[in-house]
């Protein structure tokens, strides 16, 4: 699969990109509850640098990803940033002590469904590719009709 995968795929795309676009925009929005506060609170060095390069990274990326511009490439970087989240913040809730609410396997579990969701959706992007509605696929179709005319004038 890829450019020309089906169009399905958008399905996909948009949810994970539209996830990662608007929890990057909060970062910014609420830095206290969800960005450099959060960050700090973690135990992250550097907490307002990092908060707001994963902000910068989330809404760029997400942004592509949505389009389905550079769309494995935009998968990276939230490849990187969703197993951080994951091993930094839900794998803590394992211990006990927790971060509070249901406590152990599940209480983890719980909050983490969306990270679980937003893997897998990269996970299979990466796999799939971007699908025809895309404009990788545009641009895919562009380049070989270009390709095309120049082999046959």
């Amino acid at each position: 699969m890829g450019a020309d995968g089906p169009a399905a795929v958008i399905c996909i795309r948009v949810a994970v990109g539209l996830v990662f676009l608007s929890e990057g925009i909060q970062k910014f929005l609420y830095p206290h509850a969800l960005g450099p506060g959060r960050f700090d609170k973690i135990g992250i060095p550097a907490a307002t640098f990092f908060a707001n390069l994963d902000g910068v990274v989330e809404i760029a990326c997400g942004a592509l990803i949505v389009i389905g511009l550079l769309t494995r490439l935009a998968a990276v970087p939230l490849l990187i940033d969703i197993g951080l989240a994951i091993v930094l913040t839900k794998l803590r809730e394992l211990r006990p002590g927790g971060f509070g609410g249901v406590q152990g396997f599940w209480g983890m579990a719980h909050d983490a469904r969306t990270d679980f969701a937003m893997l897998l959706g990269l996970i299979f992007l990466l796999w799939a590719g971007p699908g025809r509605w895309s404009l990788d696929a545009v641009i895919a179709q562009r380049a070989q009709l270009t390709r095309s005319k120049a082999m046959n004038p």
